[in-house]
């Protein structure tokens, strides 16, 4: 069975961010991952982590000015002090947390960009990655790059797997793997085994959400249960994360894996 890690963003926002670890913990993750610890100190998300005993395996970096309707600032042409500076805070909150990883989001294109825009932003992305992946690789910490639906995130920079190996490969960095998020991709391009499959070896991290709605496994047209059998006949060993809205509440829409932990005790 794959290794699942919370989402805290997206579960448990029938509370407080901070008490969202302790209910992660009782549900029976160890680990969990969410968009940006930045409203709070990197000391106080660090010890509600060791109290849960839990491990953090990802978040966000550079995320730019969220409220402004910023998605990242690490394509964004003239905005590299920055993506530096942002960056630099993010490795400071990823020693404290002990996060081998982090995601780094490209940002938002404007309307109806020309393709000279479109490559002065792709052209930004892959030297500032550059500068991160090295930054990034003296404190041991991986590099992540995601590709996003435009239904969610309008113009967003990057949407597609191959568009977003292909900047791995420019970069040619070690520590730069992309993310493949089945919901993102679904909405995108489909196809979700072949695909995983041809980009496996350089799949830093994995995510999960039904289509439509953006909600758990089990209710919606991504067969989750086949996807899942597949995760464990690759033998992909990362983490997969649960970026999804409960349908009601957090605990009730926990029962997919229940029942998959079950069927997988039953099988031993």
């Amino acid at each position: 069975m794959p290794r699942f890690d919370a989402n805290l963003t997206f579960m448990w926002n029938e509370v407080p961010f901070l008490d969202r670890f302790a209910e992660a913990a009782r549900a029976g993750f160890r680990a969990v991952e969410f968009m940006s610890p930045y409203d709070y100190q990197a000391s106080e998300v660090a010890s509600r982590v060791r109290m849960h005993k839990l491990e953090v395996v990802l978040f966000n970096a550079a995320i730019g000015d969220f409220a402004r309707g910023e998605r990242g600032v690490g394509a964004l042409p003239g905005r590299e002090h920055d993506f530096a500076a942002e960056f630099t805070n993010a490795l400071r909150y990823a020693k404290e947390l002990a996060c081998p990883r982090l995601h780094v989001m490209a940002g938002v294109l404007p309307a109806d960009a020309s393709d000279e825009v479109v490559e002065r932003y792709r052209r930004t992305f892959v030297r500032n990655l550059r500068e991160a992946a090295s930054q990034a690789a003296e404190q041991d910490v991986a590099l992540t790059i995601e590709p996003i639906n435009r239904r969610d995130i309008p113009n967003y920079f990057l949407t597609r797997q191959d568009q977003a190996h292909a900047i791995r490969e420019e970069v040619g960095a070690a520590n730069l793997k992309v993310q493949m998020d089945f919901y993102h991709c679904q909405i995108v391009e489909g196809d979700l085994t072949e695909t995983f499959k041809q980009w496996q070896p350089h799949i830093g991290h994995v995510q999960i959400a039904n289509v439509p709605g953006r909600h758990e496994p089990g209710q919606g047209e991504i067969d989750y249960a086949y996807l899942f059998r597949m995760l464990d006949e690759r033998r992909y060993d990362g983490w997969v994360g649960c970026e999804y809205k409960p349908r009601t509440t957090t605990a009730e829409g926990l029962s997919w894996l229940f029942r998959l932990i079950d069927r997988g005790a039953a099988a031993e």
